[in-house]
């Protein structure tokens, strides 16, 4: 059983990021970006794979409760890594272009002229929304698309993850670890800081899927 994670091809790992950990200086610093990455994100990688393994014993000895308890487990850890995923794609240094607002011409553009009148406007829904988080979580702008694809801006607890009809546009991480070794208990920097290594390039792309 101990290999049959492998064997079903249902194993998760850290994903490389697009560029280094100092990459997002002066706003996010590259320590904080190596412990988030390799301790933070590799703890929900591994506690995922450790939960499906537990999932796949309980299956196979019919142990119902165990099955059942496994399960928390999984959304918690598979929510990390999902959501984890998301951030580190959804920044970009400032010298590639990071925090620059998408093109005017793109669907994404003219979706967000159209429902919020500017990107400054859905930026400041967006860090409210951030700031009102109890606690950890994330916020995420997402398209709704059983609702005309409508931008949103949605929060979630802990580590759950947005699911259908939302498509993730921008993930941002409000647990304490994403920047208290940096910003300290002023999390309100950070959420200003954090535009300007967003990468709305991807954003674009996930809005036009």
């Amino acid at each position: 059983m101990a290999h049959l994670i492998d064997q079903l091809g249902t194993k998760v790992t850290l994903p490389q990021l697009d560029w280094e950990y100092n990459a997002l200086e002066p706003y996010i610093s590259g320590k904080i970006n190596e412990i988030h990455h390799q301790k933070h994100h590799l703890t929900y990688v591994n506690g995922y794979n450790a939960a499906i393994e537990q999932l796949l014993s309980a299956k196979a000895n019919d142990d119902i409760k165990k099955t059942i308890e496994t399960q928390q487990n999984i959304k918690f850890h598979g929510g990390g890594h999902i959501n984890h995923a998301l951030f580190w794609k959804s920044l970009l240094p400032e010298k590639q272009g990071g925090g620059q607002p998408p093109s005017e011409n793109s669907a994404l553009g003219k979706q967000i002229k159209a429902q919020y009148g500017s990107i400054d406007k859905l930026i400041g829904i967006t860090n409210a929304k951030l700031a009102g988080i109890q606690g950890s979580g994330w916020a995420f702008i997402v398209k709704n698309v059983e609702a005309g694809n409508i931008i949103e801006v949605v929060t979630t607890p802990n580590q759950d993850t947005v699911t259908s009809p939302f498509v993730p546009l921008v993930a941002i991480d409000a647990w304490e670890h994403a920047y208290y070794l940096q910003y300290q208990n002023v999390k309100a920097d950070y959420f200003k800081a954090i535009w300007h290594v967003i990468n709305w390039k991807e954003a674009e792309k996930r809005y036009g899927n």
